[in-house]
C-alpha cells in the first residue's frame, strides 16, 4: 500500500546484520503533533513538551527506533539534519528542529550490541520521501516480536506496518512498531500472529485469558507498541492528543492483552492543516487505520532465525 499525505515523508535505516534500526516520519514545515503515553515502562523523547497543555504545538519529526534507551540517540541525527536545512521552530538565535521519538526493547536481538544512533537516525531522514511503503523488517521493525505472554520459545515475528484511507479530501494513515507482549488479531478476534504451542496451534486455546500462572512476566519495558496516527484534517493540539488516544483504542483492538505492566505502549498524532473534517471523523478513521497497520506489520514481517515471520509462510 502507498498514502502520501502532503508535508509527511518516512524514511528507514536498518542494521540487518544486528537486526535494529530506526525509522524517521518527517513533517519539515511542521505539524500540530501531540502523545499519549500507556505504557509503564517507556522511552521518549520530548513527551512533556508535546502535551496537550503546553503551548508549543508543532512538530517537525517523529522518530521510531529500536535501542531501548540507547536508541534515544538517532533523534540527534534527526535534528542534525533538519537543522542543516533550516528547520524548526523559531528563536531569536536560529531555528530548533521539534524531534519526538520513543523506542523499542529489540536487544534480544543483538545482544545488546551496536544499537542505532545518531547516524542512523540522519540516514533514515535522508531515505525519508512521500509514499515509502516499506514495511515488515524495516527499520524499527528489524529485532521486533508478538506473543511473547506465554514465553519467548512461542513468539513470531513483529515489525512495521502501515494503512491509511482516503475519505473525499481527507486522508488518515497510521505507522505501527510492533513488539507486543500479546497477539496480533484479525477482525474477527482469531489470532493473526502471535503465542504458538510446541505443536504449532495457538496458546490462546489453551490459556483463553492468555495468562499463564507458571509463566514469568517478560522483564518490564521490553514490550512495546509504538503508533504514529497521521492525518491532513485541522486539528487544534488539543484534538491532535485526542487523536493519540484514538490511537490506543487501535492497539486495544489489534492486540490482546494490550497496555501491560511490560510494556511502554506510546502513540503520536501528527495533522497538517490542510482539511477540514469532523474530529468524530477522524477519530474513528485514526482507530481502524491503527489496527489495520498493526496486522501489517506482521503481516509483511519475514522471519528472524528460529522465530518464525508470516511474510514467509
Amino acid at each position: 500500500m502507498t498514502f502520501e499525505i502532503p508535508g509527511i515523508e518516512i524514511g528507514h535505516a536498518t542494521d540487518e546484520a544486528h537486526h535494529t534500526g530506526c525509522t524517521v516520519i518527517l513533517c519539515p514545515q511542521g505539524a500540530v503533533g501531540s502523545i499519549d503515553v500507556r505504557g509503564t515502562g517507556p522511552g521518549t523523547r520530548e513527551a512533556a513538551l508535546l502535551g496537550p497543555e503546553r503551548p508549543l504545538h508543532k512538530v517537525n519529526a517523529v522518530v521510531l527506533t529500536g535501542g531501548s534507551a540507547f536508541g534515544l540517540a538517532t533523534a540527534d541525527g534527526v535534528v542534525r539534519y533538519l537543522a542543516e536545512r533550516g528547520y524548526g521552530h523559531v528563536t531569536p538565535i536560529r531555528p530548533v528542529p521539534i524531534v519526538a521519538g520513543a523506542v523499542v526493547f529489540d536487544l534480544f536481538s543483538n545482544k545488546g550490541e551496536h544499537p542505532p544512533g545518531p547516524e542512523m537516525g540522519y540516514a533514515a531522514a535522508q531515505d525519508a520521501r512521500p509514499g515509502n511503503d516499506a514495511q515488515g523488517n524495516a527499520g524499527a521493525g528489524a529485532g521486533v516480536f508478538v506473543g511473547k505472554w506465554a514465553g519467548f520459545e512461542g513468539m513470531m515475528k513483529g515489525g512495521f506496518g502501515l494503512a491509511s484511507v482516503q475519505l473525499g479530501d481527507l486522508v488518515v494513515a497510521a505507522a505501527a512498531v510492533v513488539n507486543s507482549i500479546g497477539d496480533v488479531l484479525n477482525k474477527d478476534g482469531s489470532v493473526l500472529a502471535g503465542a504458538r504451542d510446541a505443536k504449532g496451534g495457538w496458546m490462546v486455546e489453551k490459556f483463553p485469558l492468555r495468562y499463564m500462572p507458571l509463566a514469568g512476566p517478560p522483564p518490564a519495558g521490553t514490550n512495546t507498541t509504538l503508533v504514529v496516527v497521521m492525518t491532513n484534517a485541522r486539528l487544534t493540539k488539543l484534538e491532535s492528543y485526542r487523536l493519540a488516544q484514538n490511537a490506543h483504542d487501535g492497539m486495544a483492538i489489534a492486540i490482546r492483552p494490550a497496555h501491560m505492566d511490560h510494556e511502554g505502549d506510546t502513540a503520536f498524532a501528527l495533522a497538517t492543516e490542510e482539511v477540514q473534517a469532523p474530529f468524530a471523523q477522524v477519530a474513528a478513521a485514526a482507530t481502524e487505520m491503527t489496527a489495520e497497520a498493526i496486522r501489517n506489520a506482521v503481516r509483511h514481517a519475514r522471519s528472524l532465525g528460529d522465530v518464525p515471520g508470516l511474510a514467509d509462510e
